[in-house]
């Protein structure tokens, strides 16, 4: 059964944070269900912005940010995946060119306007308007800030979803890795692979060689975290190989298993979904490929105590 680690009273204002010369981290605590990490890039010709954020109310903050930093306007804006917490902000930034990979313009329009009933508590979304990117590429894009180079690649097979990027300044050895990589919290595979995920650590992030990662949620990082969440991804994967073998479901799985290292992670109810997902992967088939997601969420739920999963966007 999990843990409630929420605690609302506590919840931190967002932050910025220079990473970089003329590169920002905005941090949202607690970094937990729909509160996502942005950041930004400045330079005499305007702003890059990686990510928007879930709600009405946070991007408008986000964009206030920005503006205690610089007048220029945000010219570029980068979706990392298609999940709203990172995109349901987008139509805000006005004027901006939208980049993302191609299947991250598709899995915006399949996933359609922000709800929370029945799986999460109620948010207030605002009146969010779905606005994809309008420039996409297949494998990769290099944008320019004045003179620093930002390589924006898609890692090529799914893992946390099917058309993750990442945005990698190598002059700085800074990456921006969307929800590659959570610190702090639960990584949630879902709608992507475990399998997956651990091949793009090991073979695409891995020999990047970052010093300095801002995740897709929780606070900055540096490289050690690649293997802090290898350790996760394999520990579902054995109890998942282990579940199966003992004839129990996802959730029957998790309602045995001891968490244990990561037990204290934010939204640890995500173990289940993880688990549906390293399930139908021992079943063969391509990685990534279509799940009950309904099904994984509603076990989720139950693993919660029946109660909705929370949500403090």
């Amino acid at each position: 059964m999990s843990t409630v680690h929420h605690d609302v009273s506590r919840l931190a204002p967002p932050r910025l944070e220079e990473v970089g010369e003329g590169v920002f981290a905005y941090i949202q605590p607690d970094g937990s269900w729909w509160i996502n990490n942005t950041g930004f890039l400045v330079s005499r010709r305007g702003v890059i912005s990686v990510d928007a954020c879930s709600t009405i109310r946070r991007t408008r903050a986000y964009l206030d940010a920005i503006a205690t930093v610089t007048p220029q306007p945000v010219r570029t804006l980068i979706n990392t995946h298609h999940h709203g917490d990172h995109t349901f902000g987008n139509h805000l930034f006005d004027g901006a060119t939208i980049v993302g990979h191609e299947a991250t313009r598709a899995a915006i329009r399949d996933w359609g306007l922000p709800k929370s009933a029945p799986y999460w508590t109620e948010v207030d979304w605002g009146d969010v308007v779905l606005e994809p990117p309008f420039l996409t590429y297949t494998d990769s894009v290099t944008l320019w800030s004045d003179d620093l180079r930002a390589d924006i690649r898609h890692v090529g097979v799914a893992a946390h979803t099917t058309n993750d990027s990442i945005v990698w300044l190598p002059e700085r050895g800074l990456l921006f890795s969307g929800d590659l990589l959570f610190n702090g919290g639960t990584p949630f595979l879902v709608q992507g692979s475990v399998a997956g995920a651990v091949q793009v650590l090991e073979e695409v992030v891995k020999p990047l060689g970052a010093t300095t990662i801002v995740c897709g949620h929780g606070a900055v990082a540096g490289p050690g975290l690649i293997d802090d969440t290898l350790g996760y991804l394999r520990f579902v994967q054995i109890a998942a190989r282990d579940g199966r073998a003992a004839g129990l479901s996802p959730l029957e799985t998790a309602r045995e298993l001891d968490l244990g290292a990561y037990r204290d992670l934010l939204d640890p109810e995500r173990i289940v979904g993880n688990l549906h997902r390293a399930y139908a992967e021992l079943e063969g088939g391509p990685l990534g490929r279509t799940i009950d997601v309904g099904a994984a969420l509603t076990d989720m739920v139950a693993y919660n105590g029946g109660r909705p999963l929370t949500c403090l966007a």
